[in-house]
């Protein structure tokens, strides 16, 4: 059966960012490094001298998505709303 690629691909960025978030889940509210998420998953990678980016774009697309955020300790965390406080 013939899958589009174009589905296929945003169907493993959606694994991907929800992998991320079950991660980030689990250690609420210590927070977590771009380093530690992407070895823990297992895409802490790209070409010599560049490893990270995986993890680190997805993060990104994630903060943009206002899921998570970076806050000053450079940790990643899932986006509280201030309202649920």
């Amino acid at each position: 059966m013939y899958e589009n690629p174009y589905f296929q691909a945003q169907k493993g960025l959606v694994l991907l960012k929800s992998s991320i978030h079950t991660l980030l889940s689990a250690k609420y509210p210590s927070g977590l490094r771009n380093v530690d998420i992407g070895k823990a998953l297992g895409i802490y990678t790209g070409h010599k001298g560049h490893e990270g980016h995986i993890s680190r774009t997805l993060l990104e697309i994630m903060q943009n998505e206002g899921v998570i955020e970076q806050k000053e300790d450079k940790k990643w965390y899932l986006k509280v709303d201030e309202e649920d406080n």
